[in-house]
Formats: structure tokens, sequence, C-alpha cells
């Protein structure tokens, strides 16, 4: 059983299903949206960041790193990423915190453990536990599958967020472990899904069909974008494909664009291609499609997570 990395353990969630939860982010994923907003769950290997800002070069990372991956220039500290094996000696030596890893390798009990110690916390609110991304159906699913049992078994509350693109099979195995499967869409037009996120989008609306199918319950996502779907032509679209399919919504979340992940490509060394591009819709047309939904009988509907 591989044990996948996880980039980030939030603690005190409200946006990844009910109550109080928390979310546990696993590294991979095979979308390339344009708007990613965790640009370091998109590769699965550990990576490593770098806070330029913090640094006061003192050269201390160079002397130390032991595949010689860091150089000096007289204002910047380079980094080799072909060369990096993000082993993370060099976030052991600087003293200004200007240098992490994305990505660290649990065992299943360990991430039991973790989730366990906020278990008040899901009593009180009807809460539990998110396992995101990234994506998760594409991870070891031997290490999902065992991951969800023993939560389930523990009468812990357990939801997947998925963009839905991975074999059905996958989901089939922790079907019986989960209470919702929070499932985005993010386009309806295979090309334009391609355009966006790099892959089309058959096999998504395949498997929401399928999961509905099987009894599961399912919330459903829409990173809202003007530029991308922000119109009431896709919001038809969504609309007409959930009730022709007969999908049972337990809940449609809409959730406005915004930019506070753009940050984070620098410190991978990567360009944000998003920048000057996409745009959050207006408080009035997110009502507005707010109230498309509700007129169809998607009662459950709102705005955010």
């Amino acid at each position: 059983m591989d044990h996948p990395y996880v980039f980030n353990i939030q603690k005190f969630s409200i946006h990844d299903g009910d109550g109080i939860r928390t979310s546990i982010f696993f590294k991979g994923c095979p979308l390339s949206c344009l708007w990613c907003h965790n640009p370091e769950s998109q590769r699965r290997p550990k990576e490593l960041m770098v806070f330029h800002d913090r640094c006061t070069l003192c050269g201390e990372c160079v002397k130390r790193c032991p595949a010689q991956a860091i150089s000096l220039t007289q204002d910047k500290v380079v980094l080799d990423r072909d060369a990096c094996t993000a082993c993370g000696v060099c976030t052991d030596w600087c003293l200004n915190n200007a240098r992490e890893i994305a990505g660290r390798e649990y065992t299943v009990q360990e991430l039991v453990k973790e989730a366990e110690k906020d278990r008040m916390f899901y009593e009180s609110s009807g809460g539990g536990i998110t396992l995101s991304g990234g994506e998760v159906m594409i991870q070891d699913m031997d290490f999902i599958e065992k991951l969800c049992r023993i939560l389930h078994d523990k009468g812990y509350s357990v939801n997947i967020d998925t963009c839905g693109y991975a074999p059905y099979g996958n989901f089939k195995r922790i079907l019986p472990f989960v209470d919702t499967f929070l499932y985005d869409i993010k386009a309806m037009d295979p090309e334009i899904h391609k355009h966006f996120m790099g892959v089309d989008n058959a096999l998504i609306l395949e498997n929401l069909k399928k999961l509905n199918e099987d009894g599961a319950s399912i919330s459903i996502r829409i990173p809202t974008i003007d530029g991308v779907n922000a119109d009431e032509a896709f919001m038809n679209q969504v609309i007409d494909f959930l009730r022709e399919n007969n999908i049972r919504v337990k809940q449609v979340n809409l959730l406005p664009y915004h930019n506070t992940g753009n940050h984070k490509y620098g410190k991978l060394d990567r360009a944000c291609d998003e920048e000057n591009i996409l745009k959050t819709p207006d408080k009035e047309r997110m009502e507005l499609f707010k109230n498309m939904f509700m007129q169809h009988g998607f009662n459950h509907t709102k705005i955010g997570g």
C-alpha cells in the first residue's frame, strides 16, 4: 500500500460539508484548472516552496543542500528543481522559515489519530472529516478505502471532495463508507472543459450519473468564474443535466472565484496564468444564478461553501 502525500490538514473547516470538519488535502490532480488556488496540490511528489520575501540571502541553504541544487546570485537564491529531491535539509537550516516542504507521508492510523483530535467538535456541530486535494480519488485506493472504512466504523461523517475525473471503480470501493460526495461541475461543454481544465468532462458527467444511480448523497459545487462559466446559459445547462438525469442533489454550492492562492505560484517557481484573465462575478449575478437553481426545485442552493 502506497502512502499518498498530504499537503495540508485543515482544522475547523466550515466550507467542506456539514458542521465543523477536518479537511485532509492530498497531492496529485488529473486536472490543471487555470484558477487552481492550491498549485502545490497539482503534482503527486512532495515539493519545496520558497518564500522569497523572507529570504535574507544568508546562503546557509546553499552550503547545506546535499544535492547541490541551490545557488546564490547577487539578489536571489536560485533553486534547480530538476536536481532538488525535496529532502528538507535546507528547511531545517533556514533561520527565517523561508523554505517549506509541501507534502508529507502519513499512515492511515496517523491520519485517523489526527482527525480524532477534534471529535468533540464533530459531535457538537454534526461535522466530521472531508478528504480533498488535489484529487483524493486518484490516490492509492487501498489506502483511501481503509481510511474511509476506519473513520466510518468509528462513527465519523466522511465527505469526499472530488472533481470526478477518476475510474468509477474507485468511487464504488468507498461508497459504503461515504456520507456525501462534494462533486464539482466546472463546465458542460467538453471543449471549454478541456481548454480550462486540461481534460474533457465525459468521464466526470458519467461518474456523476453512476453515483446517483448507486444511491450516493451528492452536493454539487460550481466554481463560478467570469470568463469561464458565469453566465445564464451555463447555469441552465447544469440545471437541465441534473433534471434530465434525475440527479438527487443534497445541496448546490455556487463558489465565487477568488485569487487568494495566486501568491503560491511564485513559491513553486511557476507562472500564474490566470492573472488579469479571470474575474469574480458581482453579487447581483451570483444571486441571479442562485435564484435560477431555486426556481427549478433546487431549494438548498447557497452562495459559498
